[in-house]
């Protein structure tokens, strides 16, 4: 498991409030948004900003859409990709 998989499966647990067995049960093809109801769009805004804070990352405004939040492989392929190589 990488280090951008292990920040985003954390960010998600302290910030959504889920617990260690349901934050380490997720899995690439895991949905997110509109399925998981502890994502609502104002969690949505907290874990992009954690997930800014804990990778040292920049999320532009245009940068987030349902894609990216579709499911948890979208959001931990989103996160390397912006993560400094």
């Amino acid at each position: 498991m990488s280090t951008i998989e292990t920040t985003v499966r954390a960010v998600l647990r302290d910030v959504l409030g889920l617990s260690e067995a349901r934050a380490a049960a997720l899995r690439a093809e895991t949905p997110l948004f509109g399925a998981m109801p502890e994502l609502d769009s104002m969690a949505v805004a907290g874990v992009l900003t954690e997930l800014e804070e804990r990778l040292g990352i920049l999320i532009e405004d245009d940068e987030v859409d349902g894609e990216m939040l579709e499911t948890f492989g979208a959001l931990v392929g989103f996160a390397v990709a912006k993560a400094p190589q």
